[in-house]
Order: C-alpha cells, then structure tokens, then sequence
C-alpha cells in the first residue's frame, strides 16, 4: 500500500525531448485498479493484463508522442479500497483513470466527476453516458442496456411475428439489475411481441433449476444471462442436463472463453452479445496484439476476449490523453468528446467514439455463438 507498480517501457522513454530547446517533456500520468485477486480475478485479470501491456506497447512504439506512466494497484474488488488508492493516485497526479466493476465504478463516481478526472472501467451501466450526470465517465463498450436491446431486437426477428416469451436471469446485484427496466420498456416502445421475465440468480447457488422451472412455467424460448462466466456455465449445464430447449443468450460478461472452458460441450450453440470480438475472429485490429504478445512468449487465444477488451479501453483514454493540449481532466474531456475516436479495425462494429452529448463509446454490437468450441459470428452489426 505504500508503493504502486509504474508500467513504462524503459526509463529512457519517460524523457521525450521536446519540439524546442531540449527540454524534457512530462508522460501522462494514468491511475488504475483492479481485481487480480478477488471474485471477479477470472475475468479481471487478462482484463488488467490488456491495460498495461497496451500501455507498454504505446511506449515503445517510435512515434508514440508523450509516454504514459501508469500507476496501478490489485483492490481484490473491495470498493473501500479502490476510494483509497484512487485518492492516492490522484494526489499524486494522475490525470485519468481506469477502474474495474460497477461496486467501486459507482463508488467513485462522484469523486472522478468532482475531480474532474476522466473515467473508464470495464462497468458498462448506461446511467454513466449522460454527460449532464456524470460529466467524467466514459463507457467505452456497448452499456448493458442497448446489449439487451439488440438480444431483444435479434430475439424477435427470429420469432418472426409469433408471440415468444424471455426470461432474463441476471447477477443478484446493481450490475445485474442495472439493464432490466430498460429491456422491459424497449419491449413495450417497439412494440415486440414478447413475454419478459427477470430472476435472480443467488451468489454461489449449486444449481439454478428453480429458475429454470420458472422459466419453463412462463413457456420462455430464450434465457438472456447477465452474470459473469462461472454461474453462467453452471446455468448451461443445468440447460443442456435437464433438456429444456431454451436458448441461452449471454451478454457480454459472459460470453466469454472461460464459459466455453467451464461448461464443455453443454456451451455448444449458446450465443452472445460481445461488444468487443474475440481472439477467434480474423480482424486487423487483432494484430498489434499478437505481435506484443508473441513477443512476451504468450498468444492471443490464452489471453481471450477480456483481454481485448482491457487494451481498447485504455486505447481510448491513451488516444485522449496523449493528444490532448493539456494533459489535464478537462482536456482529455475535451479530447474525447471532440475526436474521431479510435479505430479498432474490425475488432467493434466501428470506432470507439464519444460525443459532447454522449459518454457511449458504440451504439451497438454483434452477436456469437459457440461452434465446435470456439465463438464464431452470428450476425452483423446490431444497434438498438
């Protein structure tokens, strides 16, 4: 706690000389945390581990402009914590941030708003895009709101005009519930013909039969997952077990490598809404990482989807921060809200973009589905 870990290429490349006179121009201080230790670690950790090797291949590269110096601690997810480091990091300068879940992402709100310190993490509740609210956050990735939308959207196109009932299963918590009423008005506003019921899955359940019965009661075709990969695994297992007949659709939390690794073959043909592709899909946007990777003895496909999420949110604030006038909070604002974005060349439906009137980094997001093992498009680009 009386130390943090500076991630930076080499201690020669945090001297830049400057345009004029030879002086040396300061890097950009960033602040992160996260959780390589904690309940979200499975996820977390190639998530962090995309952060900071980002960083570390933006200061090696030649024409990089101003380095980053990135100061980062493991909060094991616990949000006292991450108030503490965050207060830590910002006395000591930081300029921008990057936090983790929605416990410590709505715990610092207020701070990185009153700050002034632009904000990402890998939370995507859509109350953090309303610049009038939270003037300093920025949600990178497509909000759980408009995931549930396009699983929504997709759901009825495949019904074709019939009637057909969903029943959304989601994590016992704010995260979970965050997307829920939004889902429920989209139905009532495009006027879908769709049956829609929520339920809680409890934290560290054996089994979510109950739910499932529930579900088979309200006649449910489709169970959409908001929840992390190890219940949703055991939930795919209980699906293919009991033979229900449903489809699981799983939105971006867990739809992931480790839910294939976890529910074996009982992943097959489970889809989901991923904002960010996976290591599986051919995209030019993939190669920067797979030549750092390959450097470090290491391969895209271990590191997974996480791991491509992690470096395109700090791909975004990097851009912002580097390119700024002035490396300071209401600059980067400035920057982020005012550029084109950053080009993830095929890995998103299109640019990570941010405007004056909105913190949303996409507006929409493909679909994937589990064949032979590995995930592998389902449709096109999706917007609400």
């Amino acid at each position: 706690m009386k130390s943090w870990l500076s991630v930076v290429a080499t201690v020669g490349a945090l001297l830049v000389p400057a345009a004029r006179g030879g002086a040396a121009e300061e890097p950009v201080k960033l602040g992160a945390i996260f959780d390589q230790s904690g309940p979200t670690a499975d996820a977390g950790t190639p998530w962090s581990e995309g952060v900071r090797d980002y960083v570390s291949w933006h200061n090696a590269r030649p024409d990089r402009g101003k380095t980053v110096d990135l100061r980062w601690q493991d909060f094991g997810y616990k949000p006292a914590l991450a108030e503490q480091l965050y207060q830590q990091f910002v006395s000591d300068g930081v300029v921008g941030f990057i936090g983790w879940g929605t416990a410590d992402t709505e715990a610092l709100r207020p701070r990185a708003n009153a700050d002034k310190i632009p904000f990402m993490s890998g939370s995507y509740p859509e109350t953090l895009t309303a610049p009038e609210q939270t003037p300093y956050n920025f949600v990178d990735g497509t909000t759980y709101s408009d995931q549930l939308r396009v699983t929504l959207q997709w759901i009825a196109k495949q019904a074709a005009g019939k009637h057909t009932e969903v029943a959304v299963f989601h994590h016992d918590s704010p995260f979970g519930t965050s997307p829920l009423e939004d889902g429920r008005n989209y139905i009532a506003q495009h006027n879908l013909d769709l049956g829609y019921k929520t339920s809680a899955m409890p934290a560290g359940a054996t089994d979510y039969i109950a739910q499932l019965e529930q579900a088979k009661s309200q006649g449910a075709a489709y169970v959409v997952v908001h929840n992390v990969a190890s219940p949703a695994a055991k939930l795919a297992r209980n699906l293919a077990d009991g033979k229900y007949g449903m489809q699981m659709v799983c939105l971006n939390w867990c739809g992931s490598e480790l839910l294939v690794k976890l529910a074996g073959p009982a992943a097959e043909a489970v889809a989901a809404v991923m904002p960010f592709a996976p290591p599986s899909v051919d995209a030019a946007g993939m190669d920067a990482m797979k030549e750092y990777l390959a450097g470090e003895g290491k391969t895209l496909e271990d590191q997974g989807v996480h791991y491509v999420q992690g470096w395109y949110t700090m791909a975004a604030m990097v851009t912002a921060g580097v390119t700024a006038t002035e490396a300071k909070g209401p600059a980067i604002r400035q920057q982020l809200e005012s550029s084109d974005g950053v080009d993830t060349g095929g890995v998103s439906t299109g640019p990570i973009r941010f405007k004056p009137d909105s913190h949303k980094g996409m507006n929409g997001a493909r679909l994937f589905k589990v064949k032979g093992g590995q995930w592998e498009p389902l449709t096109e680009a999706l917007t609400p």
